[in-house]
């Protein structure tokens, strides 16, 4: 074994977890088999046959020609009717004796596991726009359907994130082989993360339990990983019940269970199952906000499906707007669902409905009753209704016993089960949840929330029964489900009195004891002069200009700048609303009020209010991260159930509590790139309501969500990790950048990435690129109560990050676009600085420039940042040298091997940065130099690289006039475009063949010479090398020069955009 631990060693280890999980295994390079074809061809045709033992050999071979061919569409859409195949079978129609009859032909045999065939392979190579060879591939009955791309824990540059990036390219690369992908998984040994083909890499989630126990899950091992995953049977029950499309719109995204999601919801349908046999009560499924509970209730309906045969389930919510959210999650997943989910719009239908929806015109749709609809059916289906549908009424709408109720939010109050007597009419109140159950007495019962019972609360239990499963904050954030939470107070802008600030504690306690409506009455009286208060002129004029103030210098440039006002009321909504535009009027477009509408409203009102139509538009522009909608100004729509996740600021002018306090700050939590995590700003003193309510979350949550205020929190972590830079720079001055011109400031910041990429600067550089990510997302959060000078010093130090990762990055293929990092670094000195001076880190350059522009070469070697020049050159010539890996064999292994040379010579300190500098620039003319040697010989640029290879040996030139080796060029490269359409890589005896042809060419022309047979062999792997990326019209067009232009690049923007698997002709290099 080598001195390190490499990634072939680890790809050993997992390939070893597998086999001893009972996968066979299999090394790609000994079966013969077709390098095109993704599929395992023997294990599916012996598994079909052995799963569908009745089914005639025409309706299997029907089956298996479905499964290799897809009609022409975009990847997404193949993989989704892979789906569909996999989870359900392939439907097919076949001949008995004349007469057709038609069937399900499986391709997994779910209830008997060993009925199945389970292979690891290594070494897959597959051959479609290029030839690739993923690290692992498990083969389930043939079919590739988990891809793992390691990466190796031993090397520090790289990690899972190029895992992500290395999965990306197949894609484009071989994208048949994802046509059957049910997984993919990205893993360096310390990080194992798995996703989908419409994952983006934040999306990737760790599996981090083998048997659904929540303990002990923040340092997950790589076994527990595939251990917890593919374990033969979860393995089939996560792809049959756990993996469904969301259709949204023209969009399509494929969603992979979490390990909570999983765990959890086979937990609720055993206790369901359970409940229908005992007491009717489900239990209690409680997963923090934002942890994906919508998606949790469209797995757990799919799943009872199966173990109940077919029930009938019947979703509560206790609001229109969840209704309809809840509702538009469970259609843009019907297909997985198996049936069409319905809305039920009254109770019972009336005779004029009825008739209604007898004469139906097309397209329109009929009218929903909740009673008729559930005595219309004895199974499945799937509706959506409100609690006050139950209420109207008190008859019972169904007695049957197959009928699963889920509510949503289930610990709102108004789940109570006790009867309540109305002191001043002595009418005799029954509590909603009494209500349902007595609408359906012989369903069973399973509530899901997001915000946990009150301790208080035991009511819910009452109903439900007890809890399922718990996921709480404390999990999510670590397992990166949701961001966490952090609050500022800023009540003291206000200068409130005593007098209004002991109203407003009044309104905590009301709302406290959980205050029926004659309390509630009472205190309207009191609380109207809170109105009067909060909604005092002088009073929202503080309020706005410090929101404005805040946002403008701390929150506007962060993300997408999304953020949120909770008002009082709506009169004061409509007051903060009308007191931004008087001093912002141009933020028209900026800022919407998103309220309900009452016919009492005054009529300037309408207008801004709008109808649902207008709300729904609001809605979908403030979903939309591009869009000039930044501020949405609310009271109580929005506040649940509505996901925005870039929306990263809440600016809070409510009292508000307990659920409703937790509900609303998880607007904030969503996962969203970089987002460090989402930041309450407070104006009426909700922090001892904030305490309150995460003591009623779980102990653990108690123990670690602790503190969450800015000032306690991420401002010490921000001054720490400052600190941790400053000592980084120790010895070079960057106070020009606090108080010099814009020129001073971009030489500071040239000088600082010089002095960081210094050669015996390696370690430094290391811990200077952690720590001042750290330091970043710390001021994300408290720029706010950080003294100017400070951020100037936190922007100088990201300045110089992002160039250095811009620099140093080793993945091959990412291009360094110095006018992308001179606007980044703009951008950052803006929101950081309020600076609106323009930086131009290289203004001695001119505006265009390519390595092959001899004044840029001059203008580099007199740069005063040499180790800057070194690393700069050093990335330009390896793109060059990348081209070249492609194309040309010969200019590829001297330029590497002249590049490496110098490299390795001014690491060990034998050359200084100038003569470095010296030999780089002497290749970067060689290269142009080897440019336009194609030109003079008349040669194109993949001929070129034929000549090349003939010429090799420095004394063929004695032996052969020119002419007489571009002949040999010219017919060798025309040979090769005749016999393109024969399969080199396919077989071997096709190599073999190609082989024969060249070697006959070259003997019809005497070559080599006597005692030169080597020189072959660099010809055949030219040859070799132009099959492998046999595109002989893209190399005609000549290899892509780099060119860098201070001028955007539209281009993106206007291509339309190309299916995986296509190119555009551009894009190969």
């Amino acid at each position: 074994m080598s001195d390190f631990y490499t990634e072939a060693d680890y790809e050993n280890s997992v390939i070893e977890l597998f086999q001893n999980m009972g996968y066979r295994y299999v090394y790609a390079p000994d079966l013969e088999r077709d390098f095109r074809s993704p599929l395992y061809g023997e294990e599916l045709e012996e598994a079909i046959h052995r799963i569908n033992p009745d089914m005639p050999e025409q309706a299997l071979a029907d089956a298996i020609y479905k499964l290799k061919n897809f009609e022409n569409a975009e990847l997404v859409l193949k993989n989704a009717i892979f789906m569909e195949y996999i989870q359900h079978g392939i439907e097919v129609r076949y001949f008995v004796d004349g007469e057709e009859r038609s069937g399900l032909v499986y391709l997994v045999d779910y209830k008997n596991t060993d009925n199945n065939s389970f292979v690891v392979a290594n070494q897959w190579t597959f051959i479609e726009n290029s030839n690739k060879r993923p690290d692992i591939l498990l083969f389930l009955n043939g079919m590739p359907v988990v891809l793992v791309e390691l990466k190796s824990p031993s090397r520090e540059e790289t990690d899972a994130s190029e895992a992500y990036m290395q999965i990306r390219n197949y894609m484009h690369e071989i994208p048949s082989m994802f046509i059957y992908n049910c997984i993919c998984v990205m893993s360096d040994h310390l990080t194992s993360k798995a996703g989908t083909i419409t994952s983006g890499e934040d999306r990737f989630m760790e599996w981090k339990t083998k048997d659904g126990n929540y303990e002990n899950t923040q340092y997950a091992q790589f076994d527990t990983f595939f251990e917890g995953m593919f374990e033969k049977e979860r393995l089939l029950d996560i792809i049959k019940n756990f993996i469904c499309f969301s259709n949204d719109g023209s969009q399509q995204f494929k969603i992979l269970a979490g390990y909570h999601q999983y765990f959890a919801v086979n937990k609720a349908v055993l206790s369901t199952k359970h409940a229908t046999e005992t007491d009717g009560k489900g239990g209690v499924f409680w997963h923090t906000q934002g942890s994906g509970k919508s998606l949790s209730m469209v797995f757990y309906a799919h799943r009872l499906q199966d173990t109940l045969d077919s029930p009938t389930i019947v979703v509560i919510t206790d609001r229109n707007d969840l209704d309809g959210q809840l509702y538009g999650q469970f259609a843009k997943c019907s297909s997985f669902l198996r049936q069409e989910p319905v809305h039920a719009d009254k109770r019972k239908l009336s005779d004029e409905d009825k008739e209604r929806n007898r004469h139906l015109r097309k397209g329109e749709k009929p009218v929903v009753g909740l009673r008729d609809w559930l005595n219309d059916r004895k199974a499945n289906g799937i509706i959506f209704t409100t609690m006050q549908k139950f209420e109207e009424s008190f008859e019972c709408l169904s007695k049957r016993r197959n009928i699963i109720v889920m509510a949503d939010e289930a610990h709102r109050g108004q789940y109570g089960l006790k009867e309540k007597v109305d002191a001043r009419t002595g009418e005799i109140k029954i509590g909603s949840a009494r209500v349902i159950r007595n609408a359906l007495p012989n369903a069973t019962y399973i509530g899901f929330t997001g915000t946990p019972i009150s301790m208080k609360d035991r009511n819910t239990r009452e109903v439900f029964g007890d809890y399922i499963d718990i996921y709480d904050m404390t999990q999510a954030v670590e397992d990166g489900a949701t961001r966490p939470v952090y609050y500022e107070s800023r009540v003291i802008k206000l200068k409130l009195d005593e007098h209004t600030l002991k109203l407003i504690d009044q309104e905590y306690d009301i709302m406290a004891n959980n205050a029926d409506q004659e309390v509630i009455e009472k205190s309207k009286k009191e609380l109207g002069q809170m109105e009067a208060i909060l909604g005092n002129d002088k009073t929202i004029a503080s309020l706005v200009d410090d929101i404005l103030d805040h946002y403008e210098n701390y929150r506007e440039n962060l993300l997408t700048g999304k953020a949120m006002i909770v008002a009082y009321s709506r009169s004061i909504a409509m007051k903060i609303y009308e007191r931004i535009l008087q001093l912002r009027p141009s933020w028209t477009e900026k800022i919407a009020v998103v309220m309900t509408g009452s016919n009492k409203d005054p009529e300037e009102w309408n207008k801004i209010i709008g109808n649902k139509r207008h709300k729904d538009e609001l809605a979908k522009q403030f979903k939309d991260n591009d869009s000039p909608l930044k501020i949405a100004i609310v009271v109580d729509m929005w506040l649940t159930g509505f996901d925005v996740p870039s929306l990263a600021t809440m600016y809070v002018y409510k009292p508000m509590q307990g659920y409703n306090l937790m509900q609303a700050i998880a607007r904030v939590n969503r996962v969203f790139g970089d987002k460090e995590g989402g930041l309450v700003v407070d104006y009426v003193g909700i922090a001892a309501a904030l305490k309150q309510a995460m003591n009623d979350y779980t102990a653990r949550d108690k123990k670690n969500y602790g503190d969450t205020d800015i000032a306690k929190v991420a401002y010490p972590k921000f001054l720490e990790k400052l600190s941790v830079c400053r000592d980084l720079f120790h010895g070079y001055d960057y106070s020009k950048f606090v108080s010099g011109t814009n020129l001073e400031r971009s030489k500071t910041i040239s000088g600082a990435v010089n002095f960081i990429v210094s050669v015996d600067k390696e370690k430094d550089r290391e811990v200077f690129l952690k720590e001042a990510l750290l330091l970043k997302q710390a001021l994300s959060l408290c720029s706010s109560l950080t003294e100017r000078d400070l951020r100037v010093e936190a922007a100088f130090f990201e300045s110089v990050r992002v160039l250095v990762t811009r620099l140093m990055n080793q993945g091959e293929g990412k291009k360094i676009s110095l006018p992308e990092m001179n606007a980044r670094i703009n951008n950052l000195l803006k929101a950081s600085v309020q600076s609106d001076g323009v930086i131009n880190l290289f203004s001695d350059i001119n505006q265009e420039f390519s390595l092959f522009d001899p004044k840029f070469l001059e203008e580099i070697s007199k740069m005063k940042e040499k180790n800057l020049a070194v690393e700069l050159l050093k990335k330009l010539i390896a793109e060059q040298v990348k081209i070249y890996r492609h194309t040309n064999v010969v200019k590829s292994e001297k330029f590497s091997e002249i590049i490496q040379k110098a490299m390795n010579a001014y690491l060990n300190g034998m050359l200084t940065n100038e003569q470095v500098i010296e030999e780089l620039l002497n290749l970067a003319k060689q290269i142009a130099a080897a440019h336009k040697e194609g030109e003079q010989l008349g040669l194109t640029a993949d001929e070129l690289a034929f000549y090349d290879a003939l010429t090799k040996p420095q004394a063929i030139k004695d032996f052969y006039e020119n002419e007489e080796l571009i002949a040999i060029t010219k017919e060798l490269a025309d040979t090769l475009r005749k016999n393109r359409t024969i399969d080199w890589q396919k077989r071997d005896s096709a190599r073999a063949r190609m082989r024969m042809m060249i070697k006959r060419l070259l003997k019809k022309h005497r070559y080599p010479p006597e005692g030169m047979d080597d020189a072959v062999q660099t010809v055949m792997t030219q040859c070799e090398l132009w099959t492998d990326n046999n595109d002989m019209e893209l190399a005609q067009k000549g290899t892509d020069i780099y060119t860098y232009s201070q001028k955007p690049d539209f281009g993106k923007v206007a291509e339309e955009s190309v299916p995986y698997g296509m190119e555009t002709n551009k894009s190969k290099s």
